[in-house]
């Protein structure tokens, strides 16, 4: 039985830990309030927040639940009044388990198509997407990711390309073709040519692969040119006025990701919460019909590939608090509905009770259940994605049509005629 001991994290410092990863366990919003907002079918939508939890899964949510939580305690994003599942199998001819590309397209446009494929059918044909979409009805688009802004998520909503890997073409029509408001995250590398090095420097020592690479232009320069305010500091984000605002802090993925202790690192130089306030404020500002923002946490996915349960459970703490953030948000605009769910699952992660006598192949633990003497162990079974449904959890007008089960095109199904109805 391997098992990564972290006993570092015994029960006395969970508080600390909580702190560390930047999760606010106090939310603005009341249980019964959250209730009265979620039973709400009927309602006009004037703003979708939609959130993606990359990678996560049931036990992804559980396992951060006991940590954070506690054991009669609940996440902001389980708080949320109106649950469902979603089942992601791509229509690919060669496996039924989803990549990120299918698994958002198929939110992005309501076709299942094939992995690597970024909002075009099994044909290759280009689809409308619920970005493109929202931006022609006359509303304010922006995403918000912790991965690269190019990557497959946030592609899926604002582009379409045969191969997920075309990410310089992606952004380029990010600017002449989708055109979102608010662009916030990793992936500088994508928008300035080979041997131009930008704000973060090629070949840095965590990461020497890393380096710019596109092959369209200075998309940097040509933003700026469109109209856009480019950003790349905590504080040129915190002054930027309203407007476009294009921001990118990170080479590639705004994290390391890597096996515990071979170099993992997980330290934003800008939080997801503060990214997702920032395009919140600028959103809202807009003289627009209401706005569509998507926000990712994209580490939860990456880490758990790497198996690296430490790492998993401080993104899905860094998650919460964006989710905390948006809910903040809705709390106040009654005519905007939220919604928080996972592309797939990542790692057939478990969670299980701390036994000495356990043979599972790969463990990490042990962790503390919050404000507890008792701990639990976290169960890798692969490296790879899983077929397993992934929650969804909603709150606001609308939200009870998440009740239940469904494929997840069904998100498009629900998102669509709220976005484009003018």
């Amino acid at each position: 039985m391997l098992v990564r001991s972290v006993r570092w994290l015994a029960a006395p410092v969970v508080a600390g830990l909580v702190a560390a990863a930047g999760l606010s366990l106090m939310n603005p919003v009341t249980d019964a309030g959250a209730e009265q907002q979620g039973r709400s079918r009927g309602g006009t939508v004037r703003n979708v927040i939609f959130v993606n939890g990359d990678g996560m899964a049931a036990a992804h949510r559980e396992a951060a639940r006991l940590f954070y939580a506690g054991l009669q305690g609940r996440l902001t994003m389980d708080k949320l009044p109106v649950s469902g599942q979603l089942t992601t199998s791509p229509d690919d001819p060669e496996t039924p388990i989803t990549d990120s590309a299918a698994g958002a397209s198929a939110w992005a446009t309501g076709v299942a198509t094939y992995n690597g494929a970024i909002s075009v059918d099994t044909d290759g044909n280009p689809l409308p997407t619920l970005g493109a979409e929202a931006k022609r009805a006359g509303k304010a688009t922006g995403l918000v990711t912790t991965a690269q802004v190019t990557d497959a998520s946030p592609a899926a909503f604002y582009s379409n390309a045969v191969d997920r890997a075309a990410q310089d073409d992606i952004a380029r029509q990010y600017l002449e073709v989708s055109k979102p408001d608010v662009i916030l995250g990793g992936g500088e590398d994508w928008w300035l040519p080979a041997g131009t090095p930008g704000a973060y420097p090629d070949q840095p020592a965590e990461d020497p692969s890393e380096g710019s690479r596109s092959t369209k232009g200075n998309l940097i320069e040509k933003a700026k040119t469109a109209g856009y305010q480019y950003v790349s500091t905590p504080s040129q984000l915190k002054a930027a006025r309203n407007g476009k605002i294009l921001g990118l802090f990170a080479n590639q993925e705004m994290f390391q990701q890597r096996a515990e202790g071979a170099g993992d690192i997980y330290d934003p130089v800008v939080s997801l919460s503060t990214m997702t306030r920032k395009a919140l404020d600028v959103l809202s500002a807009a003289d627009r019909d209401g706005f569509f923002l998507l926000v990712e946490e994209e580490a939860v996915d990456e880490f758990a590939h790497n198996n690296n349960a430490r790492r998993t459970l401080q993104s899905m703490g860094e998650l919460d608090k964006a989710v905390a953030v948006a809910r903040s948000y809705a709390a106040n605009h009654p005519d905007t509905l939220l919604v928080v769910t996972g592309d797939h699952e990542t790692g057939g992660l478990a969670v299980e009770a701390t036994d000495p006598d356990d043979e599972s192949v790969d463990e990490d633990g042990p962790f503390p259940v919050k404000g507890t003497n008792l701990t639990f162990h976290i169960d890798w079974t692969t490296e790879a994605h899983t077929g397993q449904n992934v929650p969804v959890t909603a709150y606001g007008p609308q939200s009870t049509r998440f009740t239940g089960q469904h494929p997840n095109t069904y998100v498009h199904e629900v998102l669509q005629p709220l976005l484009t109805r003018r």
